[in-house]
């Protein structure tokens, strides 16, 4: 029996419009991506767009899904600041 990396924690520096406003924005992944938890913190403001960090925990985060979702909210992933990945037993 394997080991299954399952991706627990990841924080990423995301810059978005200012329109979604951060409730929606973290809302809109947390609703996409049921099981999600989305925490979302302004660090800069300006004329046209916000950075943010974006953390999201869950029990297996499908991050390149998550990714799409942010893009498709009209904002970029600039990094990754974080990750918490635990590896578990792989069913067989």
């Amino acid at each position: 029996m394997g080991l299954m990396p399952l991706v627990k924690r990841v924080v990423l520096d995301v810059l978005k419009p200012h329109q979604p406003n951060v409730l929606e924005f973290a809302s809109a992944i947390a609703d996409k991506h049921s099981g999600c938890r989305v925490m979302v913190t302004v660090i800069e403001v300006d004329e046209k767009t916000e950075t943010t960090v974006v953390g999201i925990e869950s029990d297996d985060i499908p991050y390149a899904a998550i990714v799409d979702t942010i893009m498709s909210l009209g904002a970029s992933v600039h990094s990754i600041d974080e990750v918490e990945v635990s590896s578990e037993p792989q069913s067989v």
